[in-house]
């Protein structure tokens, strides 16, 4: 059970219990995923009934008809290939650990700074750094004019925070200021991490449902048979993997945008400066070509009308408005 949110670091204490739990449904996803797979595939396959250690699957444990008996055949599958199941999805996710900095660089064409190259950026940081005794993230710039920031890593080493060339004209050095301790407070609580973590898995996911779907268009067009409604049940379900993949994301992502705001008033002491900075972002945050899981991990990444109640930060208003009547 969780303790009572009494101060800040609590409400980090709880806030990381409550994102580990959640982190802990990616598995069960990741096998309902694969049951759905199996499921979509066999709607189409030719294949004769498997035989597990001398025993045919005819002879199915309920009575065998058009839904039962390829469910049966599905939960099999998926039961016997759990090991190779697991082991794809953790190479994937080593490989994922060790490059993801590469990525995300080659990705939005950001460049690592020194000293040398942006010195107000690099010394507000390692002022921020020393005053707390923290390692100092690597520093990139984005060339774009959005306003925008985020920062990313799964180690010490990689933590780095990426800004866009528009926030540093933008802002003021004490607007500045916050706007990194905002970014450092995220590597401080360790939500950097988990939200990193969290889009590798979803990453997995939206690859094998690909996978899948291209499986069964080429399974279909040789066999020339196919069952219309295990592939619907089959992408229903898969459909579902992903909503529920997408709604963990959001509930690991949301709250922390509060703890990142008040992390960096408690860095600074400047609650003024987070407030003008989140109000000059406001309308100009949107990077161009950007994918939507690196912008999960901006400073704002707005949505509007229906959709922004699945949006992974709250409006940047009522974070302003927390700001003021909580550290005003």
């Amino acid at each position: 059970m969780l303790s009572p949110a009494v101060g800040l670091k609590t409400h980090i204490w709880n806030n990381n219990a409550y994102s580990i739990a959640l982190m802990c449904m990616f598995p069960v996803l990741l096998l309902l995923l694969a049951f759905a797979c199996f499921l979509i595939l066999g709607s189409v396959s030719s294949e004769p009934t498997p035989v597990v250690d001398g025993v045919s699957w005819t002879l199915y444990p309920i009575e065998a008809s058009w839904f039962s008996a390829p469910i049966y055949d599905a939960l099999m599958r998926t039961y016997l290939n759990i090991p190779w199941i697991l082991i794809a999805a953790g190479f994937w996710f080593l490989a994922a650990y060790h490059y993801h900095e590469r990525i995300i660089s080659s990705v939005m064409n950001a460049r690592y700074v020194e000293r040398r190259d942006e010195p107000l950026l690099y010394d507000t940081l390692e002022n921020l750094c020393i005053s707390r005794g923290l390692y100092r993230p690597k520093l990139a710039i984005i060339e774009s004019p959005a306003l925008n920031a985020f920062a990313s890593g799964l180690e010490e080493k990689s933590y780095t925070i990426t800004v866009t060339r528009g926030l540093l004209e933008a802002l003021s050095p004490d607007e500045l200021e916050a706007v990194l301790a905002h970014e450092l407070t995220h590597i401080r609580n360790e939500d950097v991490r988990l939200l990193v973590i969290s889009i590798i898995f979803v990453g997995i996911f939206s690859f094998v449902a690909e996978l899948a779907y291209r499986g069964f268009l080429q399974k279909s067009r040789s066999s020339g048979r196919s069952d219309g409604r295990l592939k619907i049940l089959g992408f229903i379900l898969i459909g579902v993997g992903y909503l529920l993949s997408i709604l963990v994301r959001f509930c690991l992502s949301r709250r922390r945008e509060y703890l990142a705001d008040a992390g960096a008033v408690e860095l600074t002491k400047n609650s003024d400066a987070l407030v003008r900075a989140l109000e000059k972002i406001s309308g100009k945050a949107k990077i161009t070509d950007m994918p939507d899981s690196l912008a999960e991990m901006c400073i704002e990444n707005a949505s509007t009308g229906f959709f922004s109640m699945f949006s992974t930060h709250p409006p940047i208003k009522k974070r302003i408005e927390t700001l003021r009547t909580f550290a005003g």
